[in-house]
């Protein structure tokens, strides 16, 4: 679009909301219609749902990203106040205006929503608004799956640009280890096509840059075969947590990993009981066809944990849609949430001195936040996932794939906003506190998985400050004004 035309249609229309409706239509809502108040319910987190933008704007393709983008550009400069914005896909991230923003420009990409198998069947383009079951159900037919998120309603554009864990992360890396090619509207409105050989700087910084950048509208990524495969959850008690610590650490260390074995290892607390327990996802995603038999033997890459004593078993040979909805049941949206997370060099004495620091918070304050949900899940990094990059033109995560590792992350509902201080309060201490203890173990580590950060933790400079300094570098190339980092507000910026 002209420049001249776009600057006179704003003097004309008198914000960007109404520029917007003006360029495109029904494809703008407004405060009380049902498009709006359907895109805000669609928001996992109760503090999402409760930021009110002054309008939401649902493009149906990268040219009405463009004209978005376009006269967002402008008009922040002339109604700098008016023309803040936000851009969401699934709307997964909890805290407010991550993907939000009040009295803005909130950009909703889930009709955004193609998804496109190549002829050969090992590439597959998917639009940032699908959730990852759309994308599963897609492929199922045709015997073919691709790297993607674990809980069905989480949203493929948020995931992809943070990294993204799978239960295919030991075979194939990270999620964005997986993306060959990245449809992204420009600050500019310049729609461009980013891959290892062209815009090969923009393309690294999207695996792992978020939203700093522009707007991904389509990512082409890796498709391979899958079927059906073995999973489920186990339950074991609170006397099995120190050998499930051990456990866990010899399962992470071994160096022969076995590349089919994704572990997921929670721990829950449960506020009636006063007590903790064991809540496990195994996938063991070895293809086994269409059959739905019991897996006879069980993979022995688990048997320290399946020995053990058990409450409760969902273990059975299904689907990936099927394993997805299951960890969807058990990350229920609707209520006020929050994410915040570390990362250790792998040790099982990190792992027992987590939960203890958990534990003391709970009993010295949250234990009486009515019908809180709490819980803390590590997930094994070990180095034939931090290593994959290497083998695929490379990330902008910083882990360099020497060491291996486990996130830790803390998982907390609740309902009453009068309980929201605190519990930052205690979710800010059990991070420092163990912090502080992972150094006193030797077994610190900087890098903080994006996806699960806090509003008050910084991601980016857990890259370390050589990736940092790359990815403002490709800001500054691609958005010299730095729209994404001043009028889009939201998420983790690249610049203090």
């Amino acid at each position: 679009m002209d420049s001249n035309h776009v600057e006179s249609l704003l003097s004309l229309k008198g914000s960007c909301c109404h520029a917007l409706d003006f360029l495109l239509k029904d494809k703008v809502s407004f405060a009380g219609s049902t498009a709006y108040n359907a895109s805000l319910a669609s928001y996992w987190s109760i503090q999402e749902q409760s930021v009110h933008p002054s309008c939401i704007v649902s493009p149906h393709s990268a040219e009405d990203v463009s004209i978005g983008l376009q006269v967002l550009n402008i008009g922040g400069r002339i109604f700098p106040h008016q023309c803040q914005f936000a851009v969401r896909s699934g709307g997964h991230t909890p805290w407010a205006s991550s993907a939000n923003i009040q009295m803005g420009v909130t950009i909703d990409l889930q009709q955004l929503n193609g998804i496109a198998i190549a002829p050969d069947g090992k590439s597959v383009t998917v639009g940032p608004g699908n959730r990852w079951n759309d994308v599963y159900a897609r492929l199922a037919p045709h015997g073919l799956v691709t790297s993607g998120g674990r809980v069905s309603d989480v949203g493929v554009g948020g995931l992809t640009l943070g990294g993204g864990l799978s239960f295919f992360s030991p075979q194939h890396g990270f999620v964005c280890d997986t993306v060959t090619r990245y449809e992204v509207v420009l600050p500019c409105g310049e729609i461009v096509n980013a891959t290892e050989t062209s815009y090969s700087d923009l393309w690294l910084a999207l695996k792992g840059g978020s939203n700093n950048f522009g707007i991904v509208t389509a990512f082409e990524q890796t498709a391979f075969p899958q079927g059906n495969f073995w999973g489920g959850f186990v339950g074991n008690d609170v006397s099995t947590f120190p050998a499930q610590f051990e456990a866990l650490e010899a399962f992470t260390a071994n160096p022969h990993y076995d590349p089919y074995a994704a572990f997921i290892n929670s721990y829950v607390f449960n506020l009636k009981s006063g007590g903790w327990y064991a809540a496990n996802q195994y996938t063991y995603t070895k293809s086994l066809g269409t059959s739905t038999k019991p897996l006879n033997p069980q993979p022995e890459v688990f048997d320290n944990f399946t020995a053990l004593p058990t409450f409760f078993s969902t273990m059975r040979t299904s689907n990936i849609t099927d394993f997805t909805t299951e960890l969807a049941a058990h990350n229920a949206g609707g209520r006020r949430q929050l994410f915040t997370s570390a990362t250790f060099v792998n040790s099982a004495k990190m792992m027992a001195a987590f939960i203890d620091i958990a534990n003391a918070t709970i009993q010295e304050d949250l234990i009486t936040v009515p019908d809180m949900s709490y819980s803390i899940s590590y997930q094994p990094q070990p180095k034939i996932i931090t290593s994959k990059a290497a083998t695929t033109g490379g990330n902008s995560l910083g882990l360099d794939g020497s060491q291996n590792l486990f996130n830790a992350l803390l998982t907390i509902s609740w309902d009453t906003p009068a309980d929201d201080a605190r519990v930052t309060k205690q979710a800010k201490r059990l991070i420092s506190e163990s912090n502080i203890k992972a150094k006193e173990l030797g077994v610190e580590n900087r890098y903080i998985y994006l996806n699960y950060a806090a509003e008050w933790q910084d991601p980016i400079a857990g890259y370390g400050e050589d990736v940092k300094e790359g990815l403002q570098a490709v800001s500054r190339k691609y958005d010299p004004k730095g729209m994404f980092q001043h009028q889009c507000p939201g998420g983790f910026k690249l610049f203090d």
